[in-house]
């Protein structure tokens, strides 16, 4: 993630003309001027707002900076909104860090040594505040504490808790009653090394999640300079300074054990992963995974037939930029942005790299759209880490919210135009292109963090989707969705019966008077983190969806018809398809795009 010193003045050097070229004034060329164009549309605000506070959150995540500048420092720790009890409200679970020495020997497992080091887990109380039930639920956590993902994994009805961590992953079993049991050595899925983002997702479809981890890179406390010499000062070391390493990918045997085969299904080429995502992105009924890479190519692990897989990501168009350069791949997500059915990848990285959207072409490859959408030019001078499409004002398209901030503390002495705090970046999307509308929606997108992880969901359940935000050795965020006028809205609930019990995997077709809209149910959340697996439906200006279709993991294609909206609707996934012999056969939203 850092820069060394060729990188830095190579970049400068592109920035450089990049800024030039932006400052040449047409009465300058030759050209004939340019015919005048049309007012642009009105900025549509969101307004968010922290209420950290007022709702009872009080973390502080613990990430030591030494002057050996060790990488780990850099990296913050993820967050997850998840319902633990089922009471119908969202709680909440934050990663912490670790201590260590100054320096810090080779062979150092982190140890989280008082209580200001724990993960915290807090529980939603009916008045809508949280209280801290992290002994009460058992997951205090071990060592430098990553990511952490969230899924049903044994199908018993209850959402489980899995936390990487250098020092060693952990697998907590939901008890039922917000309450977890460590069963992370029977399970078989301690993992080992640099662990960061992890993914639940049905990989065969036979009904059992698999857990599929990233990991970062082959690292060990290693005591190297990096920085500039000349001027004294040391800085992080570069990711090209360390090997990479392979994936983990842990098969559900539905018997409360696992087993690693990364190998087996072809996932095992050595990344630098932080962010994990996956959809069915060439629709052929099969999941294809999308890992963020730091400083390398992207991967995009298309299924085969056979349940393997192939890497893809150069001959599809979304390993590297426009100009084929790699970048710093941050967080990640996956989703139809654009409503044609056919889902599109976001990328986040570092300053001076442009976050990277890749538009379906919907044969297999990607299109890097970032210039034409607009997410390039709003993005330019900044980092990120976490973030999400979602749709904030419920028009029924998809927005992106990302949480932002560089990852050098030096980044400023080096280059006075980035920043190691940065508000967080609210994209709206006009149906032609995404706008900037941070600087209107609301106080916090003028405050400057450190910001790290990202969880999604409805909070409040009023129907606006609400985030949570960490930062590196700082506090986290509850952020509330109070955007004024959105439009209508559904909050789908998919229980899986011959399919997985989250749904994880599902795609839901929504046709409404304006249109359609799909979406892939998901937990897996941009960076190291894991948001609310409900699915939020903006409708527009349309009180109902006409028909929702639901193509469940298992094959079952399930139709609702005139759903009314402004309502949260739990659907129970049939017992088979209603278009076998002898049922009523269902009927497609018009003529489906899928």
């Amino acid at each position: 993630m850092s820069l060394n010193r060729f990188r830095i003045l190579h970049l400068l050097f592109y920035a450089t003309l990049v800024f030039s070229a932006a400052d040449f004034s047409p009465a300058q060329s030759a050209q004939p001027a340019a015919k005048p164009t049309p007012a642009p549309a009105p900025l549509v605000p969101g307004k968010f707002v922290d209420v950290t506070d007022k709702v009872g959150v009080h973390f502080l995540h613990q990430a030591p900076h030494t002057s050996r500048k060790y990488l780990i420092e850099t990296m913050g720790s993820g967050v997850a909104l998840f319902d633990c009890d089922n009471d119908g409200r969202l709680d909440l679970f934050l990663v912490n860090g670790a201590p260590y020495s100054d320096p810090t020997p080779k062979g150092f497992i982190p140890q989280k040594t008082g209580p200001e080091y724990w993960n915290r887990m807090y529980h939603q109380k009916a008045d809508g505040t949280f209280e801290d039930v992290t002994e009460k639920a058992g997951v205090q956590g071990v060592g430098y504490g990553m990511g952490v993902a969230v899924a049903d994994y044994d199908n018993d009805g209850y959402e489980d808790l899995y936390v990487t961590a250098y020092g060693g992953n952990r697998l907590y079993h939901n008890n039922g009653n917000c309450t977890f049991t460590d069963v992370t050595e029977k399970a078989g899925v301690g993992g080992g090394g640099w662990s960061s983002s992890a993914a639940w997702v049905d990989l065969d479809n036979d009904g059992l999640l698999e857990l599929v981890v990233d990991r970062y890179v082959t690292w060990d406390w290693e005591d190297v300079w990096c920085g500039e010499h000349r001027e004294g000062y040391r800085g992080y070391c570069h990711p090209d300074v360390f090997p990479p390493i392979t994936m983990l990918v842990y098969h559900n045997d539905g018997k409360g054990h696992f087993t690693e085969e990364a190998h087996k299904l072809a996932l095992d080429k050595p990344a630098k992963a932080l962010g994990i995502a996956f959809a069915d992105y060439d629709r052929d009924g099969r999941v294809d995974l999308f890992i963020a890479n730091d400083s390398m190519p992207e991967f995009v692990f298309h299924q085969k037939k056979d349940g393997t897989f192939e890497e893809v990501g150069l001959e599809s168009g979304a390993a590297v930029n426009a100009e084929g350069q790699t970048f710093a791949g941050m967080g990640i997500d996956v989703a139809d942005y654009d409503n044609d059915g056919w889902p599109d990848i976001v990328v986040d990285d570092l300053a001076n790299q442009r976050y990277g959207l890749y538009q379906n072409n919907r044969d297999s490859t990607f299109n890097y759209a970032s210039g034409e959408s607009g997410i390039g030019a709003m993005t330019l001078l900044h980092s990120g880490w976490s973030l999400r499409f979602l749709d904030f004002d419920n028009d029924g398209l998809k927005d992106i919210l990302i949480a932002q901030g560089h990852d050098l503390d030096t980044i400023e002495r080096i280059n006075p135009q980035f920043h190691y705090r940065e508000p967080m970046l609210l994209a709206r999307n006009t149906g032609k292109k995404f706008v900037d509308v941070s600087s209107i929606s609301g106080d916090v997108f003028h405050e400057a963090w450190v910001g790290r992880g990202m969880a999604i969901g409805d909070i409040d359940n009023d129907g606006r989707i609400d985030a949570v935000v960490t930062t590196n050795g700082g506090p986290a965020h509850v952020l509330m969705n109070q955007t004024e006028h959105p439009g209508h809205w559904l909050m789908l609930r998919l229980i899986g019966h011959k399919s997985n019990r989250d749904g994880i995997g599902a795609v839901i077709e929504t046709q409404t008077a304006a249109g359609k809209q799909w979406a892939t149910v998901t937990s897996s959340s941009g960076y190291m983190s894991s948001s609310d697996p409900r699915v939020h439906i903006g409708l527009g200006t349309s009180t109902s969806a006409s028909c929702i279709q639901i193509q469940w993991p298992s094959g079952i294609l399930q139709t609702l018809e005139n759903v009314k909206g402004d309502q949260q609707v739990q659907v129970e996934e049939p017992s088979q398809n209603p278009t076998a012999v002898g049922a009523r056969p269902t009927p497609a939203c018009g003529s489906s795009g899928r």
